[in-house]
């Protein structure tokens, strides 16, 4: 018995003395910054591929595309995204070999058991600017950008409670792109007073994986050409690439809503079917 005590005892001053040396370590910590930095959340915008009829923009989708070429190709990959799926976007099948051809892949290997470079096929993907994970973080300050295939989906941010329950009945899954467009547009905002950012990284309140990240503002304006008139704004600019990224990472989307509508409608009359059955086969049944 007295063992135990004396463990018992000896337990509570660990963990005392452990309780002080963080209440230390907080003291100390909030003097230099907040212990807590502000995360915006990002303002739901209106995509014409929301709600359960939408469909995508095919000219806004050109246009994320050409910022992706011109802009994120060169450290974001997309390696799960062929090039034949552009003919979704609405380009024929002479452009989208023609766009490929603009990308070397490596192939191989050949007679000599060598591997080549040859310019890209329809049937290839998009290639990686890096030869390698490690080769992409040393060229980014440490810190390998991640791939684009899947961001718009892997980045959706959480709207929490009561917010989730009305999205069930709106549909409302465009939390992915919403994320992208308030990061892209939220470089010129200043940290608050009292807080540190790390040498080599930017600010950026939308970020949810800390108090800043290693790119840099990406986006200027008047940065890409348009042909079609739009504005060369980087408001602009982050909405086309986020809907662009959200058709990479879910290119079927319009047919998986026109198929979940077309399975309703077959229910519902499928429902109504039974329950005429119902009443013509119990009709002469007395109660």
């Amino acid at each position: 018995m007295k063992k135990i005590l004396s463990g018992l005892a000896a337990l509570g001053f660990v963990l005392a003395a452990a309780g002080a040396v963080n209440a230390a370590e907080e003291a100390g910590h909030s003097a230099a910054e907040p212990t807590h930095f502000p995360i915006h959340k990002p303002v739901q915008q209106d995509w014409s591929f929301a709600g359960p009829f939408g469909t995508y923009d095919r000219g806004q989708l050109q246009r994320g595309l050409k910022i992706y070429k011109e802009v994120c190709s060169a450290c974001h990959s997309m390696s799960l995204v062929p090039f034949r799926s552009l003919e979704g976007l609405g380009y024929s099948e002479a452009q989208v070999k023609a766009f490929a051809a603009e990308y070397t892949v490596q192939d191989g290997p050949n007679a000599d058991g060598e591997m080549f470079e040859r310019p890209a096929l329809p049937t290839d993907y998009f290639p990686s600017p890096f030869p390698n994970a490690i080769a992409a973080a040393a060229a980014n300050n440490g810190a390998a950008p991640p791939d684009f295939s899947l961001i718009a989906k892997a980045r959706g941010v959480e709207r929490g409670f009561p917010t989730f329950v009305f999205d069930i009945f709106t549909g409302y899954a465009e939390n992915g792109p919403d994320y992208i467009h308030a990061l892209l547009t939220g470089y010129d905002e200043q940290p608050p007073a009292g807080m540190e950012i790390a040498e080599g990284t930017h600010y950026n309140p939308y970020f949810i994986a800390g108090k800043s990240l290693a790119m840099a503002k990406p986006l200027s304006d008047g940065q890409v050409t348009y042909e079609d008139g739009s504005p060369e704004t980087v408001e602009q600019y982050s909405r086309d690439i986020a809907a662009f990224l959200m058709w990479a990472a879910e290119p079927h989307l319009e047919d998986r809503k026109q198929t979940g509508f077309r399975v309703i409608v077959f229910l519902i009359l499928f429902g109504g079917l039974v329950y005429l059955t119902k009443r013509k086969v119990w009709a002469g049944t007395p109660h």
